[in-house]
C-alpha cells in the first residue's frame, strides 16, 4: 500500500518563552502558522516486518533512528503492534535545520499516512499528543494550520485562517543549532511579546493589527552569533516587507507582504544576498 503526504513548512509569527521547566526545557508561548513550501513523502507499507527504511533526496540528512520521519514511523508501529514493515521516501524542498520545521513537519506527515494506511482511526488531537515524544514541533505540524502553541509544544489551539499573504524566506549559509541556543536564553532579560495583543487581533480578523504584534525574542540571541540574520531583516524591511523576522531559532528570516509586486521586490533584491530563496504563500 501508498501512501503520499505533503509536509509544509511552519514559520512563527510570535514566538516567545516566558519560562525554563525543571527540566531544563522552555515553556513555549508562540504563534505559528504554516506556508506553501514543502517536502513530500510517498509512504509505502509492505510485507517485510520489522523494518523501517528512510530514503531522502538530501545529503544533509541521517535516513537511520536520527530521522524524525523514522522515529515517527517507529512510533506508531510499537504503539500499536504492527507488523509490516514500512519504506518512506521524502523529497526535500524545506531547507534543513533552518527553523522551519521541516523535519517535524516529516514525522507528522508519517504520523498522519500511517495512520490512514493502517487504519488507527486517531484523531489530529490523539496524533498530536502522541508526537510529543519525537520532537516539540511535531504536535503543530500534525495539524498544519494557524494556531496558538504553548507548553512543552503539545497545546495546540487552532486559530482561524490567515490571509494567504506572500512570504518570502531567506536562510542564509549557516546551521543553527536549535539546543545551543535555548541554553543560553536569558530570562532575566528577555523582552517578552505582547501575544494577548497579537491573538486578540488575529481571533478579531484584525490582520493589520496583528502584523504589529509579531516577533522572535529568540532574535538577539541567535543574532548575536549570526550577524547575517539582522543584515536580512533589514534588507527586507528597506524592500519593502510589512513584517520581516527570524523563524523559530533561527536562522531563516521570512519576510511578509500583502501583495505579490512587494513580494517579488524582496524576492529579487535577496537573490544574490542570500544562499536560498523561496517565495510562497501562507496556507
Amino acid at each position: 500500500m501508498l501512501v503520499t503526504e505533503k509536509a509544509p513548512a511552519k514559520i512563527n509569527l510570535s514566538l516567545d518563552t516566558p519560562m525554563r521547566y525543571l527540566d531544563g526545557l522552555p515553556k513555549w508561548n508562540m504563534v505559528m502558522t504554516s506556508i506553501d513550501l514543502a517536502d513530500y513523502l510517498t509512504i509505502e507499507i509492505h510485507d517485510h516486518p520489522q523494518t523501517i527504511k528512510v530514503y531522502t533526496d538530501s545529503g544533509f540528512l541521517p535516513n537511520d533512528q536520527r530521522n524524525l520521519a523514522y522515529q515517527a514511523a517507529h512510533m506508531l508501529k510499537t504503539r500499536f503492534h504492527q507488523p509490516a514493515g514500512v519504506t518512506i521516501k521524502i523529497k526535500k524542498n524545506i531547507p534543513v535545520a533552518a527553523g522551519l520545521g521541516g523535519g517535524s513537519s516529516d514525522a507528522a506527515a508519517v504520523l498522519r499516512g500511517l495512520n490512514a494506511g493502517w487504519e488507527l482511526g486517531l484523531s489530529l488531537e490523539e496524533l498530536a499528543k502522541l508526537s510529543l515524544s519525537i520532537d516539540s514541533d511535531v504536535p503543530y505540524c500534525v495539524y498544519s494550520h494557524t494556531a496558538h502553541v504553548t507548553g512543552h509544544g503539545e497545546q495546540v489551539e487552532l486559530l482561524p485562517p490567515v490571509p494567504h499573504d506572500w512570504v518570502v524566506v531567506a536562510k542564509p549559509k549557516v546551521s543553527v543549532s536549535t539546543p545551543t541556543i535555548l541554553r543560553q536564553i536569558n530570562y532575566e532579560t528577555l523582552a517578552h511579546l505582547d501575544n494577548a495583543g497579537l491573538l486578540q487581533a488575529m481571533q478579531t480578523g484584525d490582520w493589520r493589527g496583528a502584523l504589529q504584534k509579531m516577533g522572535n525574542v529568540l532574535e538577539p540571541v541567535t543574532e548575536q552569533q549570526y550577524p547575517e540574520i539582522g543584515r536580512l531583516k533589514a534588507k527586507m524591511l528597506k524592500l519593502g516587507a510589512d513584517v520581516a523576522q527570524m523563524s523559530g531559532t533561527g536562522p531563516t528570516v521570512f519576510a511578509i507582504c500583502r501583495s505579490e509586486s512587494r513580494a517579488k521586490r524582496v524576492y529579487n533584491g535577496l537573490r544574490g544576498f542570500c544562499h536560498e530563496v523561496y517565495q510562497v504563500v501562507m496556507l
